[in-house]
């Protein structure tokens, strides 16, 4: 991973004894909250309903142990002993005291960690595939992209205060695990003969008005890329709305103008690029960066385990986390373990200080000290070798981070909702837990298969419900809380925008109209292994909406 040089360090440090002068000025009150604000928000504080929230960058989701456990002392000592990870692969302390975060930023700053670009109207952490380096359906490893990128647009003059946020995603896998098509700029690493490029979509976004970006340019060369992305954000931002907030995203400019006029707009600014305002990107800068990512020197093991395949006999509570959690290494002998949390019953991406320590423990003994955080809200352990699964889910299972889960019907994606966010209208995290219950036993889970519920408490849609295969909204009618459902969402190589099935529901109906819902796709599925999205666009979504509605 990316290790901080001296000015990295020095950067971050200062940014810290800034914001301190700026807590303290807060405290005393020569400091207005509505002055407060573009401060706090450059170093990812937000005031939620009940208390400031700080927003701990991971820049393409990869930590280290070290920096793992540096996080669950902050839960400890300065929270209430858990934090809550994101859908952009980030962090949340929920009930940090406002005097305390910067001794937080402080110790974050120890392990090269920090909350600038997780708010405000800026280029936000950069995301990528969970499992990169480590899987085997990619062309490269993109993370060394991530970091280019992220070292391009940190602190960069023209975009600290753009029109609105702004999201980039990176992957090099045909299965698109990084959301690319609902970002404002999606990145598909391609080759074409020897050369490296990019397939760069453009556009792409949810909240109240979602889109799927546009392609603009197939194919980008990588020495050209940071000159192509510059290009876009100039249009970006000499067009962008900043009349109205909710139209400013680049979604909206790309929409109003036109996918041919956007990409012609974007070509003129590109070819008008004189010599002495290209980016100077030299490859020997970018093998630099390759070289932080580099594999780990994995030992060598056999394809097959007899101690895994021993366990796998004798327990069927393993053999099931092993059939549902566990994704194919590109090398021999290992695997990429998806570490749930998401248990029946609890707050999705929740976790407490102890089961941080408990997973930076298994990275640094059994994973080459790599963690991932997925943006579907669960941890990963990238390079696990199959004879070290039966101690790493002892250690899980004692931690209960055992849940055999990984994306099926109860690994939800759920944003907070009414009971910490100022913006929501409706509760999200209850009627997640709900329809958890309804679906809980693990046969009935496997049987259904692979089946994304996403749940957002507002129209901007954190919990990504536009996308899902089944997405559920909170909303506001007259003070009563409904939710509304929609179908045919998805997040992958054929993104989709989910569409309404009709009136929302009272919380109390939701989960037994989507249990009704998820039956009938099981008496109308052509086989095992026909998936509920893939039935959804054989049959059309009338037999779906009928059990939505259908009385009990």
């Amino acid at each position: 991973m990316y290790r901080y040089d001296e000015f990295d360090a020095r950067i971050v440090s200062e940014r810290v004894a800034q914001f301190r002068g700026q807590v303290e000025r807060r405290l005393a009150g020569t400091l207005l909250e509505d002055e407060f604000k573009p401060l706090r928000l450059q170093n990812g504080v937000y005031l939620q309903l009940h208390a400031y929230m700080l927003r701990v960058a991971i820049p393409y989701g990869q930590l280290s142990g070290r920096q793992l456990r540096q996080l669950a002392v902050v839960a400890r000592d300065y929270d209430r002993g858990y934090g809550h990870f994101t859908t952009r692969q980030n962090i949340q302390f929920n009930w940090v005291a406002l005097k305390d975060i910067p001794d937080v930023l402080a110790k974050l700053a120890e392990v090269e960690m920090h909350a600038i670009q997780t708010s405000g109207n800026c280029i936000r952490n950069v995301t990528s595939d969970h499992f990169a380096g480590a899987t085997k359906d990619e062309l490269m490893d993109p993370r060394p992209w991530c970091e280019i990128i992220r070292q391009w647009s940190t602190f960069h003059p023209e975009f600290a205060f753009l029109p609105r946020k702004f999201k980039i995603a990176v992957t090099a896998a045909e299965h698109d695990r990084a959301a690319i098509r609902v970002h404002d700029i999606g990145l598909h690493i391609r080759k074409r003969g020897d050369v490296v490029g990019f397939e760069v979509h453009v556009g792409g976004g949810q909240g109240r008005t979602p889109h799927l970006a546009t392609l603009v340019n197939e194919f980008v060369p990588e020495a050209e890329l940071l000159d192509y992305l510059e290009a876009i954000m100039r249009v970006y931002n000499r067009f962008g709305r900043r009349d109205n907030k909710y139209k400013a995203r680049i979604k909206i400019l790309v929409s109003e103008l036109g996918e041919g006029e956007f990409r012609r707009l974007v070509e003129e600014e590109y070819a008008a690029q004189r010599p002495q305002e290209k980016i100077d990107l030299p490859q020997a800068e970018i093998d630099r960066i390759h070289a932080y990512f580099a594999p780990p020197a994995l030992a060598e093991k056999p394809a097959t385990s007899d101690a895994f395949e021993a366990l796998k006999a004798e327990d069927p509570e393993f053999a099931r986390w092993a059939r549902v959690n566990l994704h194919p290494h590109k090398t021999d002998g290992y695997a990429s373990v998806t570490v749930s949390l998401k248990p029946v019953g609890g707050l999705a991406g929740d976790a407490t200080d102890a089961q941080m320590m408990t997973v930076a423990h298994l990275a640094e003994t059994y994973a080459y000290d790599d963690i991932r955080v997925s943006h579907a809200q669960n941890l990963v352990l990238p390079h696990v070798a199959l004879d070290d699964l039966p101690d790493v889910y002892r250690e899980l299972k004692a931690a209960g981070l055992h849940t055999a889960n990984e994306s099926l019907i109860t690994d939800m994606i759920v944003c907070p909702g009414l009971d910490y966010c100022n913006l929501a209208n409706a509760r999200s995290i209850p009627v997640g837990q709900a329809v958890q219950q309804v679906f809980a036993d693990p046969d009935y889970q496997e049987d259904i298969g692979r089946l994304h519920i996403n749940i957002s408490g507002c129209i901007n849609a954190c919990g990504h419900h536009h996308i899902g295969h089944i997405g559920i909204l909170g909303v506001d009618k007259k003070g009563e809380e409904f939710y509304q459902i929609t179908f045919g969402g998805r997040a992958d190589e054929k993104a989709a925008i989910g569409s309404i099935a009709g009136p929302g529901l009272k919380a109390d109906d939701v989960p037994s109209a989507l249990k009704r819902v998820v039956d009938t796709y099981r008496d109308l599925r052509s086989d095992k292994s026909e998936l509920f999205i893939e039935t959804l666009a054989r049959l059309g979504h009338d037999p779906f909406k009928e059990a939505l509605y259908a009385a009990d």
